[in-house]
């Protein structure tokens, strides 16, 4: 049976990654137009999250979102979320319809096809680099002043050990909200480790419930108030894991 399941989870991991690479591939023309230009993005988010849908599809994941509060076409937000999997992606983009541009780790710039967007329309940061983490400041100020969102999983990478409900919280995204006045809308993703984890033998098709959460303002609220509001946020994520796995 062990010999099974795990024939089953190399040909369900190949998948996953054909399912990455075809729609690009068929979409490829239309992809690489909306990148030419700034003003095309709004293009390639609509496209993005069409191949997320795809993905989650045929990978046989369905989502169930549960929203506290709606967000305004108007304005700009940091998104931010619990993060367990490569999945988190394509789950993040199918939750938020408004456009928002990822700031993510430029490991992921050497997955083939995927790689080559990613490099062109997220924030890229080096985490061992302070230059390119203070660089992400000026990049982000650029995305907002164009009306998009900004996306960031605080725990700043996906923990070694898998038993880690809920990583520290880094200051990147508390630092961006509060500087630029944005709204944090804190979400979490009740299964997605269960689903499909880091770990390559595991994983298995079945739900992924998403819960967003009230807004954190950040209007008037200055540096001094960054690690309460960051405090803030982890509790409201940590406090749903716990009633996600209540109902499991």
């Amino acid at each position: 049976m062990r010999g099974i399941k795990i024939v089953f989870w190399v040909l369900w991991r190949v998948w996953f990654y054909i399912l990455m690479a075809v729609p690009i591939l068929i979409m490829l023309p239309f992809l690489v137009l909306s990148i030419l230009t700034e003003s095309g993005y709004p293009y390639f988010f609509k496209m993005a999250r069409i191949w997320a849908k795809i993905i989650l599809f045929g990978m046989g994941f369905y989502y169930k979102i549960d929203k506290e509060q709606e967000l305004d076409k108007d304005k700009s937000y940091m998104l931010i979320a619990n993060h367990t999997s490569m999945i988190d992606i394509m789950l993040m983009l199918v939750t938020i319809n408004k456009p928002f541009v990822f700031v993510g780790k430029k490991e992921l710039v050497k997955i083939p096809l995927f790689g080559f967007f990613y490099k062109r329309t997220c924030i890229l940061v080096d985490r061992k680099s302070s230059r390119s983490k203070h660089g992400v400041f000026e990049r982000a100020q650029k995305r907002i002043n164009q009306g998009l969102s900004i996306c960031i999983f605080p725990e700043g990478g996906v923990p070694d050990d898998e038993s880690i409900l809920l990583d520290h919280f880094k200051d990147g995204a508390f630092r961006l909200a509060i500087e630029h006045q944005l709204p944090i809308v804190p979400m979490t993703f009740g299964d997605n480790k269960e689903r499909f984890s880091f770990t390559f033998h595991s994983g298995s098709p079945g739900i992924m419930r998403v819960k967003v959460h009230s807004f954190i303002e950040t209007k008037a609220k200055t540096m001094a108030d960054k690690n309460s509001i960051k405090e803030q946020s982890w509790k409201i994520i940590y406090a749903q894991l716990l009633e996600f796995q209540k109902k499991n």
